[in-house]
């Protein structure tokens, strides 16, 4: 657990050395929200946890590229794949709890006649979600420009597609829109239902692959090179 702690550290110090970086992350789901705000509720609630989706999986991929030179050194050290993986989840989702904070406390404030245990739970599950997402796309994309432009496919896609249809269903953040409706409209508990398992399915699929994906990059040694 303590080298857990001390990569959750350092990936926590590299993030702060970003700081305008951070302060832009902070405001982006400000905007998401404040463009819906008004006539569009239910809309204004998924985008400003779309712009949480955007601003951490961001954070997760810069912090997962910026790992990758220190990782075989902490290798070296006695840091098994685990301890690499896990702190580096337990800090960018401490920071995904932090940031989604202020905006559930916002929606609180300002917004009436919803149910706030679901958009609690729509945040919660953004951050669960959107920390492996990130992670997984600088494991398997080597550099952060390639990340960032299928991160921006991705949102969006979500953005712009029917979210009824059944295609939508296969992107990562789907349930916002069933937990959104039920929390906004007071639908039936169908919604929550599919939303609450459509998360935690994608929170548990992309959590494994990252894992998986570490564990694979780590044992390689590109460095060694066989004599012939």
């Amino acid at each position: 657990m303590s080298r857990t702690l001390v990569v959750a550290e350092a990936a926590l110090r590299e993030l702060l050395r970003r700081r305008t970086v951070l302060v832009i992350l902070l405001l982006m789901p400000l905007a998401f929200y404040l463009s819906r705000r008004g006539d569009f509720l239910g809309q204004s609630i998924r985008f400003v946890c779309l712009g949480l989706a955007w601003a951490l999986s961001t954070a997760a991929l810069f912090a997962g590229s910026a790992a990758r030179g220190m990782e075989p050194r902490l290798r070296l050290s006695g840091y098994g794949s685990r301890h690499l993986v896990l702190g580096r989840l337990l800090a960018l989702w401490t920071v995904g709890v932090l940031l989604s904070t202020p905006y559930f406390l916002l929606v609180l404030a300002d917004q009436r006649d919803v149910r706030y245990g679901a958009i609690a739970l729509i945040m919660a599950l953004t951050v669960f979600v959107s920390v492996p997402f990130g992670l997984l796309l600088s494991a398997v994309l080597p550099r952060e420009l390639e990340g960032t432009l299928v991160l921006l496919t991705v949102v969006g896609l979500q953005m712009v597609m029917d979210p009824a249809g059944s295609a939508t269903r296969a992107l990562p953040f789907w349930f916002s829109r069933e937990l959104a409706t039920y929390a906004v409209d007071h639908t039936d508990g169908g919604y929550l239902v599919r939303g609450l398992t459509h998360g935690l399915v994608f929170a548990v699929a992309l959590t494994v692959l990252v894992v998986v994906a570490a564990a694979v990059r780590l044992r390689q040694r590109r460095h060694l090179r066989l004599a012939t």
